[in-house]
């Protein structure tokens, strides 16, 4: 069913309205600045009760509105075109529901869910109503990831064998809040926060996980959620991805380094896109995005070693956030695609549950339905 675009200013082709609920990092960070730099969205309405967030997206966007609560916007539905959940984790299933069901199309930042299930709900109302539901999976528009991408879509790797993606910092001090507790209906902890990106990553490269093995620790004293996570995939076409995302690193290791039958790649360092943003800089069409200086690129290479300039230097291409935001303005109005789908995070979602079961039992986890490559060649 393709997502109804709302008749006020879907049909009209005015700007379509959104109103973001919360501004604390993601909201303030990523959705409001994306939104309002994106040609034909318009940032109507923010929901926060807190008077120095009311501020802050007041000197960012001076003709924003304000509600104290999400149930304003359900009440003056017919004045919103897209509703943007950047609100803590666990509150994302019942506004996500409460959104739909007021008529309106939504983006939930990840994780959309705690569970593979919830998300397949949520997906299976979006499709009954005929609107639009969409996850923010930024990391899918990172100039690493999609460096990587044309690369293995150009065979320049040949078969690619294994997959090692990190997502590492060094934060030995907690910063408390609801990310690093350890209450399973916060739905915090790292393997939920990196975790549903590098494992996102992993599947729109290489396809479904059939099967997942996970080792998870919480190391920081005092720290009640993982904080220190790995997680290996086995692809339904027999590629491997070993994921790790940590807050306990004091060494880092490349973000990507990627195996094929050909020549491997491996890249070091941050997409410059989240920094850029934190320093309060903005997209600009027609203007330089996202760009990484040369001394950053990544490697291709076979039987050398990066660290001593082994291999030949790969220009890496610009990190892209604001596609997504066109994507989904595109997706409402009926002339684009959903940019990521919420069958495509409950996809996720069944690799990180398998994950934390692996952990918790130390065990393999096999997904349900799926056998692993060797078993299906030998069946």
């Amino acid at each position: 069913m393709t997502p109804n675009a709302p008749a006020a200013s879907g049909a009209t082709g005015a700007p379509l309205r959104v109103a973001l609920v919360g501004y604390g990092l993601a909201g303030s960070v990523f959705h409001a600045p994306l939104v309002s730099a994106t040609d034909g969205l318009v940032l109507d309405t923010v929901v926060t009760s807190n008077e120095e967030r009311r501020a802050e997206a007041r000197a960012a966007c001076p003709k924003v509105r304000f509600a104290a609560s999400p149930d304003e916007l359900w009440e003056r539905a017919d004045e919103l075109d897209l509703v943007v959940i950047a609100s803590p984790n666990k509150t994302h299933v019942p506004l996500a529901t409460a959104a739909l069901k007021a008529g309106l199309p939504v983006v939930v930042d990840k994780p959309i869910a705690g569970t593979a299930a919830e998300a397949r709900e949520l997906a299976a109302l979006a499709e009954e109503r005929g609107l639009l539901l969409s996850v923010f999976q930024n990391r899918r528009w990172d100039n690493d990831f999609r460096t990587l991408a044309a690369l293995i879509a150009d065979g320049e790797l040949g078969e690619v064998q294994r997959f090692e993606s990190r997502f590492e910092r060094w934060r030995p001090q907690l910063k408390g809040g609801w990310r690093e507790s350890g209450d399973p209906d916060e739905i915090g902890g790292l393997l939920y926060d990196l975790g549903s990106h590098v494992v996102d990553q992993a599947l729109v490269l290489f396809g479904p996980a059939v099967q997942v093995y996970a080792e998870s620790d919480v190391r920081r004293p005092g720290a009640a959620a993982d904080d220190d996570t790995f997680i290996a995939i086995t692809h339904e076409n027999g590629v491997r991805s070993h994921l790790y995302v940590s807050a306990t690193t004091a060494q880092l290791g490349p973000r990507f380094r990627v195996l094929g039958s050909a020549a491997g790649y491996v890249k070091y360092g941050l997409d410059p896109q989240e920094a850029a943003l934190r320093e309060g800089l903005r997209p600009v069409a027609g203007e330089p995005w996202g760009e990484e200086v040369e001394q950053m690129w990544g490697r291709i290479g076979s039987g050398e070693s990066p660290l001593t300039g082994g291999g030949t230097p790969v220009r890496t291409l610009p990190g892209d956030y604001p596609a997504y935001y066109a994507a989904v303005a595109a997706a409402i109005r009926g002339t684009g695609d959903n940019p990521v789908t919420a069958l495509q995070a409950a996809a996720a979602l069944d690799v990180l549950e398998a994950a934390r079961r692996s952990a918790r039992e130390g065990v393999t986890v096999t997904l349900p339905g799926n056998l692993p490559h060797e078993e299906q060649s030998a069946s």
